[in-house]
């Protein structure tokens, strides 16, 4: 079972008891003698100690295991002057729900309770005054060989003795311009200030003890001439994992700017009107927003925007924010023509501080490669795998500091540029009529322990980490897993959140791996932006959306599964979570699991066999391939209707089902308790491409038109669906990775989009990241030398604007954007219940009265099938029904986008529709 710790502080306290015993409770029991705990903590590494204890309130701790008879336990206390103390312990049961604390610390059932009154006056002394443990043991000698020893992890004493609330950690400005400083540590023995001149000076010019002000704060009142100065915290604090008391030299956890490669924090003062990009920055309005089912977001990476640009007005804004600001740039041009359409927020990826990219560019390298003539498929791969780390890329999964913007994205790197650019960048999107969400990454940290890039754990050893049972840090994430039910690690995702909607102008927070945080540390966060106001904050803090990754796994799902913010446990809190369901049957497979080659609904699933599936599909099976399909497409029909938990349908088997009660997996495919908590998507900057999903999935005789076609089918089943719908950037470019499923590092090469709409990097050669390695290589590499599978420019043109009818037509109507479960069940209806399921067909009627001013109803069918198909229904016999404008115009012209749109007959006295093969067809019956 994972665990969830802090380390030891300054102290080291020895608990003894033994393993596999089991003491009476109450029993009375000798005291140890001096000499013999002097004799064994003398013999001690306590570097190589594990941390099996819990320090849970200042008179209580808690040890792991059931005790022998005749077992004693010692607190035992070491100073650095080698002094030595030892607290009896007398065992009080098992902790359990009686316990008022096992409602927060479930996960610790059945661990023993130790107890003594003397050291609940003592505790915070302990903390910071040396080496502490535990030991147990049988006999008459504390020091004899049965002893069992183990360190204690202390993150609920800190909490209960030092949680701060204060709004004022890191650089504040008082009266005066005079800077104050604060830092939490609470376990430390002494904290200086240290400040420096300018960035990269050898010496402070200033050394300032801090002074210990309660609740583990440390303050520092400075001078006005420090304004723009840089400083450190220099932390003496006793580190668990060396054994000894370190002098760490820190940067701010509450940083609000940086030197180059984050080596030191900056006072800066950000209501300096300096740093504001526009005259009216404090007022700046956003786009409207009436809710949050009005919302479609556009997934962007800042550096893949314009690495590829020709029509920037400086080269040195190639990557960067500023590149935002150029307005007539392609990027920016398309960007507005997306929010035209009705494209509402641009989702970026990581823009905070990053541990991997080196911020000075002189030392960033490029691929080296041969000429063209001479270049063999596997060249871009190699060239790119030889500059790994030393190139200017990364997706920034990797946090370094959480309230700063990243110094490789400024066009200065060194001071407060970062700051008045990436607020230019926000201003900009906003002129074009967009608003910004962040992705924002608290689950982890790139570094713990004593590594230089470490800061929270250079400063409060332990506690902003979640640990396993033996105290070691837990790396479900990838990466050092921190804790945000510890109440100082949730005020620092709090807070930080909180800055970027007031300091940036947030409008939404996309978490990363969200499951590894409590739904109590969402509600925490929504409950701090709800507080913030336009009059106050020059911020509408209700509108700033939430959602995240809600993937049931990892360290906190293993202690805490109710609690962790999962799809499931999610439910009810008003944030979004990835339809993984729409997404899978969609395009086939998922990330974890499954053949590549497996299709789905969109891809060839029964009706296009590839020859490659493990779907146990041989044709001549039809029957079979019927009623998989149709089994895919009551996951897509559920999440066409907002992957609810209580909406109704009638599924593949004709019999009636609530969305909860179909299967994804062995869990229910619907969980959403309203359609803003589901986001809709067929892919994302993770995993590959959705034309990538389709190059590995349909059948090599497959065109580019037919593949063309599939995109956009997967395009539309988002955009016309309840919920949220989240499209990556360049899927309206038919945007391609070469089969690099992992881009995070693979370069300009496979991640850059090109917004001219001439290019996109299907075939470039094969990919730097793949799963399964040589196997996929050589899937790969046939696919990527087809010429004929590379897309034209008409069809990336084209694409874009079906992209852009698609958008409108979600904005055309609320229909496609309903705000509850009882809405949708009452307006959206499928044709299955009286004309029968057609596999690979799916078709709805939304009802508009009372609603929609303009429409009786809107009509939706999808045929991703090869063949032309009779759809018969009672909901087609409308008078007046007609196609929509937005669509109706993508079938006109001599070279229309979708000439098969001409194709498309409808009999509204019979009620039949014939739709051409993998189309899409919208109707309307106007008032």
């Amino acid at each position: 079972m994972a665990f969830v710790a802090s380390m030891p502080s300054l102290a080291l306290v020895f608990l003894l008891a033994a393993c596999n015993s089991a003491w009476p409770l109450g029993a009375r029991r000798a005291e140890p003698r001096q000499n013999d705990a002097a004799d064994l903590s003398a013999a001690m590494r306590w570097e190589a100690l594990k941390a099996r204890a819990i320090w849970l309130r200042p008179d209580t701790l808690l040890w792991p295991s059931v005790p022998l008879e005749d077992t004693r336990w010692v607190l035992l206390e070491e100073t650095d002057g080698g002094a030595r103390r030892q607290t009896a312990l007398e065992s009080s049961g098992v902790f359990d729900a009686g316990d008022p604390d096992f409602e927060r610390y479930p996960y610790l059932a059945g661990y023993l309770r130790l107890r003594s009154d003397s050291l609940s006056a003592r505790a915070g002394e302990i903390l910071r005054g040396g080496r502490f443990a535990i030991v147990a043991n049988t006999g008459e000698s504390v020091g004899n060989a049965s002893a069992e020893t183990s360190t204690v992890q202390t993150y609920p004493l800190l909490d209960a003795l030092y949680s701060y609330d204060g709004d004022d950690l890191g650089p504040q400005f008082g009266a005066g311009g005079v800077p104050s400083l604060k830092l939490w540590a609470p376990t430390a023995r002494a904290v200086r200030l240290l400040v420096f001149a300018a960035a990269h000076d050898a010496m402070p010019a200033t050394t300032l003890s801090m002074t210990a002000e309660g609740r583990g704060v440390w303050s520092a009142r400075g001078e006005p001439s420090w304004r723009d100065a840089f400083y450190l915290y220099e932390v003496d604090v006793y580190v668990p994992a060396t054994g000894r008391v370190e002098t760490n030299r820190v940067t701010d956890p509450y940083s609000v700017s940086l030197s180059r490669n984050s080596e030191r924090s900056q006072i800066v003062d950000l209501t300096d009107a300096a740093l504001k990009p526009v005259s009216g920055w404090d007022t700046l309005r956003k786009p409207a927003l009436a809710r949050a089912e009005d919302i479609t977001l556009y997934e962007l990476h800042v550096r893949d925007f314009s690495l590829a640009e020709r029509g920037l007005s400086s080269e040195d804004r190639r990557g960067t924010f500023l590149a935002f600001a150029d307005a007539g740039s392609d990027g920016m041009r398309h960007l507005r023509s997306l929010a035209e359409a009705g494209l509402t927020h641009v989702h970026l990826m990581p823009v905070f501080d990053i541990a991997t990219v080196n911020e000075d560019k002189g030392t960033w390298r490029t691929p080296l490669l041969p000429p063209a003539e001479e270049r063999s498929p596997d060249d871009l791969q190699a060239a790119i795998t030889a500059i790994k780390d030393q190139d200017g890329y990364n997706w920034g999964y990797d946090p370094l500091h959480y309230n700063v913007p990243e110094g490789s994205y400024a066009t200065e790197a060194d001071g407060p540029a970062r700051i008045l650019e990436m607020r230019t960048m926000v201003a900009s999107l906003a002129d074009a009529g967009l608003r910004v969400v962040m992705d924002v990454v608290y689950n982890h940290t790139s570094n713990a322990g004593q590594d230089e890039r470490s800061i929270l754990d250079r400063i409060v050893p332990g506690y902003y980490y979640r640990l396993d049972r033996e105290g070691a840090i837990q790396r479900s994430t990838c990466c050092p897993d921190t804790a945000s039910e510890h109440a100082m690690m949730e005020k620092l995702l709090v807070d930080s959140v909180v800055q970027w909607a007031r300091q940036y102008k947030i409008d939404g927070f996309r978490f990363d791996l969200m499951g590894h945080h409590t739904t109590g540390n969402l509600v925490s966060v929504r409950r701090a932006l709800d507080a913030l106001t336009l009059e106050k904050d020059g911020v509408d803090g209700a509108s700033i959306y939430l959602y995240g990754e809600g993937w049931k796994f990892g360290s906190l799902d293993a202690i805490l599964p109710q609690e962790a913010c999962t799809q499931l446990n999610a439910a009810g809190l008003g944030v979004g979570t990835f339809n993984d369901r729409l997404r899978d049957r969609a395009r086939g497979g998922n990330y974890e699991r499954g053949n590549l080659a497996n299709p789905g609904f969109l891809t060839g699933l029964g009706y296009d066999f590839n020859g490659l599936s493990d779907l146990k599909m041989v044709p001549p099976d039809p029957a079979a391939q019927d009623r998989l399909l149709l089994e895919y497409g009551d996951l897509v029909k559920l999440g066409l209707a907002g992957n609810l938990r209580d909406f109704r349908f009638e599924a593949a088997d004709g019999q009636p089902r609530r969305g909860d009660e179909v299967d994804y997996g062995g869990s229910p495919a619907g969980y959403a308790a309203a359609p803003r908590e589901t986001i809709n998507y067929v892919s994302a900057h993770d995993n590959f491409t959705l034309w990538d999903h389709i190059a590995a999935k349909a059948p090599l005789t497959a065109t580019v038109a037919e593949r063309t076609a599939m995109q956009r089918l997967g395009i539309a089943l988002v955009a016309l669906g309840q919920g949220i719908p989240f499209f990556d950037a360049g899927i309206e470019l038919l945007r391609s990775k070469s089969g690099d499923d992992n881009s995070y590092d693979s370069g300009d090469a496979f991640n850059g989009l090109d917004y001219s709409m001439q290019t996109h990097a299907y075939g470039l050669g094969t990919p730097s990241q793949v799963a399964n390695g040589d196997d996929a290589l050589a899937f790969w590499r046939p696919r990527l030398a087809a010429e004929n599978l590379r897309a034209t420019p008409d069809a990336i043109a084209g694409t874009a604007e079906f992209f852009k009818a698609m958008l409108r037509l979600r904005k055309s109507s609320p229909l496609f954007r309903l705000g509850s479960t009882r809405e949708i069940q009452e307006r959206l209806a499928y044709f299955d219940r009286d004309g029968g399921a057609k596999p690979g067909v799916i078709a709805y009627r939304l009802e508009g009265a009372g609603l929609d001013p303009d429409r009786r109803a809107i009509i939706v069918a999808f045929n991703v099938t090869k063949a032309s198909v009779v759809l018969e229904s009672r909901s087609l016999r409308e008078p007046g029904l007609k196609l929509m404008p937005e669509l109706e115009r993508l079938g006109e012209g001599a070279q229309p986008v979708l000439p098969a749109l001409r194709e498309v007959r409808l009999d509204a006295i019979s009620g039949s529709l014939v739709l051409p093969p993998r189309t899409v067809v919208v109707l309307e019956a106007a008032h």
